[in-house]
């Protein structure tokens, strides 16, 4: 049995937490890089544009890897990427569909990723035993999952329990990030000004 704590040894504890500056910080705060995170949407709502451009924000602060499972590396990566401008950035790899053992062996090496962002965790195929035992064996790990959309929540069931568990929940819509952060923030993010402007100018949009 893990010895219990006072308040006093919560109140001196130290956590590391992240100054995050702009847009960032007032969508997300100032972050503890650690625990899960989860963004979530429809196709062709700029889920992906998203997700590489909090990549390549994120690689400011620690080594990320992008876990391209939906699309692997394929010529519609290689655009976002290019889109996205990642090719100038050092601390940010691609791997190319790797499964929950792959991944684990990779985080127990030296200077292996402080960050992984899985694309997708329905092509993952993971359950949420897994998903905690994965939490509990990498405590100082960042997971960040993306998910497709049912409705305004994620789809599925293990994908709508790392939603609860999620210390940063992030939906996706019209080129838009709407975020909920247990770290401060909250205000929407814009994604793609363009596409935000053309989607949210049609009738019936919340």
């Amino acid at each position: 049995m893990k010895r219990a704590n006072s308040v006093s040894d919560i109140l001196i504890k130290k956590f590391k937490l992240e100054q995050f500056t702009g847009e960032w910080e007032k969508a997300i705060g100032s972050p503890e890089l650690a625990g899960s995170w989860i963004i979530w949407g429809d196709s062709t709502n700029g889920k992906t544009r998203f997700a590489l451009q909090l990549a390549k924000y994120l690689s400011e602060f620690a080594k990320v890897a992008y876990n391209s499972l939906e699309e692997g590396i394929s010529p519609s990566f290689k655009t976002a990427l290019i889109e996205s401008s990642m090719s100038d950035i050092d601390n940010f790899i691609v791997l190319d569909g790797e499964d929950v053992s792959e991944i684990r062996i990779r985080l127990k090496k030296q200077r292996s990723p402080h960050i992984v962002i899985i694309d997708s965790v329905q092509y993952w195929g993971i359950n949420y035993t897994e998903y905690k035992d994965l939490r509990k064996d990498f405590p100082k790990k960042l997971f960040v999952f993306i998910s497709h959309a049912e409705g305004k929540l994620p789809e599925g069931r293990i994908a709508k329990k790392i939603r609860y568990d999620a210390f940063v929940k992030i939906r996706i819509e019209g080129y838009m990030a709407f975020t909920q952060s247990r770290f401060g923030g909250g205000n929407s993010y814009t994604i793609w000004e363009q596409g935000a402007a053309d989607y949210w100018s049609k009738p019936n949009k919340e």
